[in-house]
């Protein structure tokens, strides 16, 4: 699951780079979450999610953007973010009715989260590169 399929140098470096901007993206959209997991949503806000799924998007969001940036159990990480972003698509499109990219500045929009959820399709498909530590430890499928 953790081994790393054989790439081409150019084709790891892009994959690091990838890895490197979206962890580093993860890390910083979680780090609020992660100083109040269980409630950094509003309450009576329009959707209420329970205290342990807040928990799990913020150690998705946090804990998948440091595990991107090591390369480390990329595949797990890249199905947790995955996970938490189809969420956030599915409220912003259908329960908030945002529209794709909105163009005005005021309101939601479900266009990050959908690049995200891609980004993490990627990642657990492709894995992370010849340059992570999923490499070091697990070595070539």
């Amino acid at each position: 699951m953790f081994k790393v399929p054989a790439q081409s140098t150019a084709t790891a470096t892009a994959l690091l780079v990838l890895r490197l901007i979206v962890g580093i993206a993860f890390i910083l959209h979680g780090w609020g979450k992660i100083q109040a997991p269980a409630n950094w949503m509003p309450p009576g806000g329009p959707v209420a999610l329970s205290p342990f799924l807040q928990v799990m998007a913020a150690l998705s969001e946090f804990g998948g953007g440091i595990l991107f940036v090591l390369g480390l159990f990329t595949p797990l990480a890249a199905l947790a973010i995955g996970i938490t972003m189809s969420v956030a698509v599915y409220f912003h499109s259908v329960l908030f009715k945002d529209p794709f990219v909105n163009m005005t500045g005021q309101g939601g929009s479900f266009e990050l989260p959908l690049v995200f959820f891609g980004i993490a399709l990627l990642l657990l498909f492709a894995g992370p590169g010849k340059f992570s530590l999923d490499q070091k430890f697990f070595g070539k499928r």
